[in-house]
């Protein structure tokens, strides 16, 4: 059975320390509030079943915030996705998912981009750059090293 997983990078934030707890600027807010709106009018994702899940870290709640109003979907937060940890941990969360259930990763960079090219090319110096609020939607039977498959790469800009 194929799974999808979307990951996407917070929207743009504003400067500030500690890192933690740096908010969305007004443009990081236009940016996740446009790919909200992409989400909710998608008929090809199930989003009665997406599970959303985003980093502790302010921003990335910010969006995530976003994403769970438009899709009347229940937020999770998940502390193993923190701009810092390793993608290793991240893929080894996946396979202990019993699965089945579309996911959305709300998460920074350089964990998005060092996440997507483990799981796509089987190494995290691989992965591509995430511009803020991108998304990239990835298929897989099984979400581990090198097993997955990018279907799609969207940003704010796209869809302007």
């Amino acid at each position: 059975m194929t799974e999808q997983l979307l990951i996407m990078r917070h929207g743009q934030a504003g400067n500030g320390s500690p890192d933690a707890s740096r908010t969305l600027t007004a443009r990081g807010r236009d940016e996740g509030l446009c790919m909200a709106t992409w989400l909710a009018g998608r008929d090809d994702l199930d989003l009665s079943r997406l599970r959303l899940l985003a980093s502790p870290y302010r921003r990335a709640q910010q969006t995530a915030e976003l994403i769970a109003e438009a899709l009347e979907a229940e937020l999770e937060t998940l502390p193993i996705i923190t701009p810092d940890d390793s993608p290793v941990a991240a893929v080894d969360w996946l396979l202990e998912l019993d699965g089945g259930e579309p996911l959305l990763l709300v998460s920074h960079m350089p964990l998005v981009a060092a996440l997507t090219g483990l799981l796509v090319e089987g190494r995290s110096d691989r992965g591509p750059g995430f511009p803020t609020a991108a998304i990239a939607e990835l298929e897989a039977d099984v979400f581990a090293n090198g097993c997955a498959r990018i279907i799609r790469f969207t940003s704010p800009a796209d869809l302007a």
